[in-house]
This record gives structure tokens, C-alpha cells and sequence, in this order.
């Protein structure tokens, strides 16, 4: 029995050290204000809610980036700063700051487990 309970402390330890992997990765995608980088941890499909626009549900991957590529440019986003991140169950919640050289803008993040890693399924920006 306390076999049982090791192995699966042991697994929980992993999941999070990959979970968290994940998160960083994230992060360091975002600090490079490089939405082709940020891409590459979009779900299949994407919500995105940019500031001064209405939300747009089940974005493809694709036109996702292109969207998050032009918000980018057009308002001068030059890196990112995590304020917190949560995690429950298989989901989490990532908040911060996209800078430029004005006042930033705030952003949520929602990623999901998928496949043993986090992808990014909505993006808010206000």
C-alpha cells in the first residue's frame, strides 16, 4: 500500500515540475513579444478578447497568431511580465502585463492540459 502511495506522490511531483515547465515556456514566449513563438502553445482552437473589440470563440491556430501578431505590432508590445498563475485540476489560469513603452496592457491567459502539456485555449487582453 504505501508502494501504491509513493508511486503516486511520485507522479503527482512530475506532473506538476511538467505542468510548471510548461507555464515557464509560456512566459518566455510572451517576454519575446513573438506571437509566432506564442502560437506554438495554442490550442487547436483559441478564444481571443483584444482590448476595444468583441470576443472571437473557436479561432484556428493559425488565424489565432496572425490576430495576436497584429495586436503585437500595432500597439508596440515589446515583452511580459507574469503577475500570478493557478492552477486547478487540469487548468490554469496565468495573469500579467504585455509592456510597450506606455502603460502595458493587462492580459489572463487560460491553459488546459492536453496530452501531458499545457496549451494556451483563451487570451484576454483589456
Amino acid at each position: 500500500m504505501k508502494k501504491i502511495f509513493l508511486l503516486t506522490g511520485l507522479a503527482f511531483v512530475f506532473m506538476s515540475f511538467t505542468y510548471q515547465g510548461d507555464a515557464d515556456a509560456i512566459v518566455q514566449a510572451f517576454k519575446t513579444a513573438n506571437a509566432g513563438e506564442v502560437s506554438k502553445y495554442f490550442d487547436d482552437f483559441v478564444d481571443l478578447k483584444l482590448m476595444d473589440k468583441p470576443e472571437v470563440k473557436n479561432l484556428g491556430r493559425n488565424q489565432a497568431s496572425l490576430t495576436l501578431k497584429a495586436f503585437f505590432e500595432e500597439n508596440g508590445i515589446k515583452g511580459f511580465e507574469k503577475a500570478s498563475d493557478r492552477a486547478i485540476g487540469n487548468t490554469m489560469y496565468m495573469t500579467g502585463k504585455l509592456l510597450n513603452n506606455g502603460k502595458g496592457f493587462g492580459v489572463t491567459i487560460l491553459l488546459k492540459a492536453k496530452d501531458g502539456k499545457h496549451q494556451i485555449v483563451s487570451v484576454r487582453i483589456n
